[in-house]
C-alpha cells in the first residue's frame, strides 16, 4: 500500500508507522509525507487501533528533507510549490491530532522533519548517541511548517537556542529542550517504548481520545491560519536567491558563499 513508510499491526492494537527509507536515513519526501497524512487518518478511524508508536527503520529516525525534492519545487510554479509544502503541514497537523496516544522512537539522526515529527510525539524515547539540529538555516531554509509544533513542545526560549543557529545536539539536550522524554541505551530503546506503551492498553480508549484533544485545546493552538502561514514562509524561502545557493552549495558538495 504504501512506499516510503511501512505500518506494522499487532494483536494488542499497537500499529507502528516505520519510515521506510533506510538507504536514505529516511528523508522527507513529498510522497513521504502524504502517505504519513494517510496512514494517521486511516489508524486514527481504526477503533481496534490502541496505541500508535512511531520509528525509523535503518541507521536513523530521519535526516530531515529530500533536498532533491527541495530543488525541484524551485523550478515548479508557485501553486506546486504552495501543494508541496503543504503536504508537509497537513502530515504532521493529522499526526499531533491523532486521536490515539503517539510514542516516539527515536534513533541515529533526527534532522529538521525529524525534529518536526518528534515533537509532535505524546512521548518520544531516544537511544544515547542520538544527534539532533534544526538544520535549515544552513541551506537557506527555515524549519517553517515543522515550527508551531517545535515551539509547542520546546517553548520559545529554548526553541530560540537551536531553530537559527543549525547547530548539533546531543540526545541529553534534546530531553533538556522537552523534544524527548528520555534517553535509553539503543540496545534498550523497544523496551524502554514498550513501557510506553503499555499503560495505555488498560485505559479506555475514548477517554484517552478525549483526554488528549483536552490537552492538546489547553496547549498552543495550531489551526489553519498559523498553518498556512507557516506554507506560505516556506514557499518564499523556496523561491529565494539564499535558498538556491544553499541547495547548490550541497549537491556541489561546496560551502554555501555566506560561510565565514
Amino acid at each position: 500500500m504504501y512506499e516510503t513508510i511501512r505500518v506494522d499491526r499487532d494483536a494488542r492494537g499497537v500499529a507502528t508507522i516505520w519510515l521506510n527509507r533506510p538507504d536514505r536515513h529516511n528523508v522527507m519526501s513529498g510522497q513521504m509525507m502524504t502517505e504519513l497524512h494517510d496512514a494517521a487518518l486511516t489508524l486514527g478511524a481504526d477503533a481496534d487501533i490502541r496505541v500508535v508508536v512511531m520509528g525509523g527503520l535503518g541507521p536513523s529516525f530521519c535526516a530531515g528533507g529530500d533536498l532533491g525534492w527541495m530543488r525541484a519545487q524551485m523550478a515548479a510554479d508557485a501553486a506546486t510549490r504552495a501543494k508541496e509544502a503543504a503536504k508537509i503541514a497537513h502530515a504532521l497537523q493529522a499526526l499531533n491530532t491523532l486521536p490515539k496516544p503517539l510514542i516516539g522512537r527515536i534513533h541515529g539522526n533526527v534532522m529538521g522533519g525529524g525534529v518536526g515529527i518528534a515533537s509532535v510525539c505524546d512521548v518520544a524515547v531516544a537511544a544515547a548517541g542520538s544527534r539532533f539540529g534544526l538544520t535549515e538555516t544552513k541551506l537557506g531554509l527555515i524549519p517553517a511548517t515543522i515550527s508551531p509544533y517545535v515551539i509547542a513542545r520546546m517553548g520559545e526560549a529554548r526553541a530560540r537556542r537551536v531553530m537559527m543557529s543549525s547547530r548539533l545536539f546531543d540526545a541529553e539536550e534534546a530531553r533538556d529542550l522537552g523534544v524527548v522524554a528520555r534517553v535509553v541505551a539503543e540496545d534498550t530503546l523497544d523496551a524502554a517504548v514498550e513501557a510506553e506503551v503499555t499503560p495505555y492498553l488498560s485505559c479506555a480508549p475514548g477517554a484517552v481520545a478525549a483526554a488528549k484533544a483536552l490537552t492538546r485545546r489547553m496547549g498552543p493552538q495550531i489551526g489553519e491560519p498559523l498553518i498556512a502561514e507557516t506554507i506560505q514562509a516556506l514557499v518564499e524561502r523556496w523561491e529565494s536567491p539564499e535558498c538556491a545557493e544553499g541547495i547548490a552549495a550541497f549537491f556541489d558538495k561546496r560551502p554555501p558563499m555566506w560561510t565565514v
